[in-house]
């Protein structure tokens, strides 16, 4: 009999915590239905980890930063760097993914500083009335010895629901927005589907420059080639593209370049979905995992169409379909080839979650697509959604599940294993997992209530998980 764990351990909230300190202890351990490392409940109700694992709550939604306001709601992707001109000091530059229908988790709160506080000329779009639309980044500095927050602040205001994103090899991150209004929807003055740069320096909100020329839609996440800096795209649509962006120079994304959508050589406008059941558009044949596959990119015009309608264009041209696209990161899996990693969170037969890698060709050889996890069910991977590749090889993907929700891991063999589970009592979405530069430390959002956890432990003991 299948036990299905959205059944078991209903776990209560618990108090503010600092730091909590998770041993053997002789409490009854979480239910997992994946092999590998099995999980210690927490009695504060925050953080499910292996036996050995500690977590430190460093931020949290509303409380005040240094700059003096709020901590804006609904953290989301984020990357960690070392610290431009700090030695010994690491930066994580985090996501606020606030739609424009979303007024909880404001920056400007009982007992911050207010609007008025704020140079307005640093704000992407507000509303008609005045009031700005709440996405965007915050940078948050952290001592590596002791583990602490030193500074945080507001680098980015006025975007709409950015989600994820990327870093950069050159120092900044990439920030996504996922909801592309057109002018005067939701009383909007610009529009919005667009991908910003913060440097990770930022003391304070950068000048807001949208990266037009990577198009307009609902974007997800980015990674950028460390060889090439060619920058990879996902988009979160259940008819979605993966695109590329060729800068014009190198490192100066502003510069402008060309944005491309991938095909499947010899199958135009493939249905990697493996879901439809009316193959009415598109390539009928299922992708089974493992299957590498020879790509090729379409050239794609009009990128920042107010129709909204790249994706629809970008596929007629033969480009394959992606279902909702969303995490992606470059790394390696410990066969010292690069490669980029993306989830489409409801793709595969039990709409689920794939997991895909794009190997760039070396030498003029084709780039390869290969599917490499497709989840058999909710209990095993549910909902796949941001990623990072460990220091060790293994894909840490987080949940955005509709009960449950896990920190997973996947080794280059195939296995999954649970790493961590959300033990508060409205499980929301894990999300923006990074690690810190020298790999002690894994950082990770629980977007509901808006909390930001770093997490240390026997990493060495996963790489037999």
């Amino acid at each position: 009999m299948t036990i299905d764990r959205r059944n078991l351990l209903k776990t209560s909230s618990a108090a503010f915590v600092a730091f909590a300190a998770l041993g053997s202890g002789s409490l009854t351990r979480a239910y997992s239905a994946n092999p590998g490392k099995r999980l210690v409940p927490d009695p504060r109700g925050f953080l499910d980890l292996p036996e050995g694992f500690s977590y430190r709550l460093l931020t949290q939604t509303g409380k005040l930063m240094s700059d003096g306001f709020a901590t804006p709601g609904r953290p989301d992707g984020m990357g960690c760097f070392a610290h431009p001109t700090m030695a010994n000091y690491w930066v994580l530059v985090r996501n606020h993914e606030n739609w424009a229908s979303i007024d909880d988790g404001r920056p400007f709160a009982a007992g911050s500083k207010s609007l008025a506080d704020f140079d307005t000329s640093r704000i992407y779009d507000a509303r008609r009335e005045g009031d700005p639309f709440f996405g965007g980044t915050t940078n948050v500095v952290i001592d590596a010895a002791s583990g602490e927050v030193v500074r945080d602040n507001i680098s980015l205001l006025g975007t709409a629901a950015n989600c994820s994103g990327g870093t950069t090899p050159w120092g900044s991150w990439l920030t996504c927005e996922e909801q592309p209004l057109k002018v005067g929807e939701e009383d909007a003055q610009k529009a919005h589907g667009f991908v910003f740069e913060v440097p990770a320096d930022a003391t304070g909100p950068v000048d807001p420059v949208p990266l037009t020329a990577m198009g307009r839609f609902a974007h997800e996440a980015v990674s950028v080639d460390p060889e090439s800096g060619i920058v990879y795209l996902t988009e979160d649509d259940r008819e979605g593209l993966f695109y590329r962006f060729i800068p014009n120079e190198r490192g100066k994304l502003a510069a402008g370049g060309r944005l491309q959508a991938l095909a499947i050589a010899g199958r135009d406008s493939a249905d990697t979905r493996n879901y439809a059941r009316d193959w009415s558009r598109g390539s009928a044949e299922r992708i089974e995992a493992g299957q590498a596959m020879a790509v090729r990119w379409i050239d794609l015009e009009d990128v920042e169409s107010p129709e909204g309608d790249l994706r629809q264009r970008g596929f007629a041209a033969g480009a394959a379909m992606f279902t909702r696209g969303e995490g992606l990161a470059y790394g390696s899996r410990g066969d010292g080839q690069g490669a980029h990693f993306f989830n489409c969170t409801e793709g595969g037969a039990d709409h689920t979650g794939q997991v895909w890698q794009l190997a760039p060709g070396k030498n003029g050889a084709a780039d390869m697509l290969t599917l490499i996890y497709e989840s058999p069910g909710a209990d095993t991977l549910d909902l796949c959604d941001n990623l990072a590749v460990t220091p060790w090889g293994d894909l840490m993907i987080c949940e955005d599940g509709r009960g449950d929700n896990y920190l997973r891991g996947l080794t280059p063999e195939g296995a999954i294993y649970d790493f961590a589970r959300n033990a508060h009592e409205d499980s929301a979405e894990f999300c923006g997992a990074c690690f810190s530069p020298d790999g002690s430390t894994l950082f990770v959002n629980v977007q509901e209530p808006g909390f930001t956890y770093a997490i240390t432990g026997p990493w060495e003991s996963l790489r037999s998980a």
